[in-house]
């Protein structure tokens, strides 16, 4: 929980007495390698706080393959954010990539914790914006770039991915085959 209380306070100001009472809303899980958090066809009311480990997110595409639309590492937030918002079914899987430690809250418990600690809306609005942006800058990276070139940037920005997530993961995320990433890797 101590990672939490120092991501939160670099988008916020909350003291440990105030700490205290916001970790209540929350409950802490352990995942082991593959588990799912999340399943599609399922209704979306959980938002998920990486504090140890690595989670990636993924739908089933009409031809069976899967495909890692997002990751998440150590203080990151994994939900779809959409069917969250809209309180309906979520298209998407959550899975952890290695064990992992998470932070869970449902929607209500959110809803209450905003009420009680109106700060907070700056913490989610910021960490909304940077979440954002990260997804403007891949649709660039797809619109601009070679899918080698995609690759080599990721490494460039993301070396800790490209570290730990089974290359296999990293082609879906980038829209490459496992085999074609391998050739790329092999350069």
């Amino acid at each position: 929980m101590n990672h939490f209380f120092q991501h939160l306070n670099k988008f916020v100001s909350v003291t440990d007495q105030e700490f205290q009472e916001i970790s209540t809303y929350f409950e802490v899980l352990s995942l082991d390698k593959k588990e799912c958090v999340m399943l599609a066809g399922n209704h979306c009311d959980t938002n998920y706080f990486v504090l140890s480990g690595c989670l990636h997110m993924f739908f089933t595409d009409e031809r069976g393959i899967d495909r890692t639309v997002q990751f998440a590492i150590e203080n990151w937030w994994l939900t779809d954010a959409q069917a969250l918002y809209h309180q309906k079914v979520t298209d998407f899987n959550i899975q952890a990539v290695e064990n992992s430690e998470i932070l869970v809250i449902k929607s209500d418990k959110e809803r209450a914790l905003l009420a009680r600690f109106p700060k907070l809306e700056i913490y989610f609005r910021s960490i909304y914006q940077i979440a954002y942006g990260a997804a403007l800058k891949r649709m660039q990276y797809i619109f601009s770039y070679s899918k080698e070139e995609i690759f080599f940037r990721f490494r460039e920005e993301f070396p800790e991915f490209v570290n730990r997530v089974p290359q296999y993961l990293i082609a879906t995320f980038l829209g490459l085959t496992p085999e074609y990433l391998s050739k790329i890797r092999a350069k």
